[in-house]
């Protein structure tokens, strides 16, 4: 199952974050753990804020890898469809609705 994951970032907390995450390698960044693949993440710096999209198999594992992040910002997690899992679910919502 997919999720999209929405954060922010306090002003306080902010300094921090970029000094963890900058000091990470890119396999660090990339590496979830067994059961959660990153399938992409983007940043606006400016904001403090970004979206990251996950294939997770394991929810155990979902929320051990966003407890490692979740003391410093703020989330909202969310199962997301990519397009054809919409467009499926779309036409089984016509057809309920007789459209």
């Amino acid at each position: 199952m997919k999720f999209m994951v929405t954060w922010s970032v306090e002003q306080d907390k902010w300094l921090p974050v970029l000094k963890k995450w900058s000091s990470m390698k890119p396999k660090e960044r990339a590496d979830a753990g067994k059961g959660v693949k990153i399938i992409g993440r983007w940043h606006d710096l400016a904001r403090r804020e970004g979206v990251l999209i996950l294939d997770v198999t394991d929810l155990a594992a979902l929320n051990r890898y966003l407890g490692q992040w979740n003391p410093f910002m703020d989330m909202d997690i969310a199962p997301v469809l990519d397009d054809e899992e919409s467009a499926a679910a779309a036409k089984s919502i016509v057809a309920d609705h007789r459209a």
